[in-house]
């Protein structure tokens, strides 16, 4: 599944890969897309966020993006989630650094309805009891 939001010259894009009833989002835009940082949820865990050296030295901030997208589909998740996030743009302008808020918005209000709208029904994992043992 694909969503994207164009504003200001450039597009940011969602791509997400079903795993079961789990997801794995790729947030990407810009002149050079690239994985920034990770962040993981599910509907009754807190995000943790990892973010990731730049070539210069300091950290990415794509968090933001990843964030604002979790905070709006986590109700909504069917299970474990992964959003990395990597949004670049040569020579931002403010204009385009405003919009990338309204932008991550509008992609997780996509991906919440989209959520809402589809059946995740994936077989339920079968594990031994503590009774039993591989043969």
């Amino acid at each position: 599944m694909k969503f994207s939001v164009t504003k200001e010259n450039y597009t940011m894009t969602a791509d997400i890969t079903i795993i079961g009833k789990d997801l794995f989002i790729a947030i990407t835009g810009g002149d050079n897309p690239h994985i920034g940082t990770i962040t993981t949820l599910t509907k009754n865990i807190d995000m943790q966020t990892i973010r990731y050296p730049s070539h210069d030295g300091r950290f990415h901030k794509d968090d933001v993006l990843a964030i604002r997208v979790g905070k709006i589909i986590q109700p909504y998740l069917p299970g474990s989630c992964i959003i990395s996030a990597g949004v670049h743009i040569n020579h931002i302008s403010k204009k385009q650094i405003m919009v990338s808020s309204q932008m991550s918005q509008n992609l997780g209000d996509q991906i919440s309805t989209w959520l809402q709208q589809t059946d995740f029904d994936a077989p339920a994992p079968v594990y031994y009891s503590d009774s039993e043992n591989p043969q």
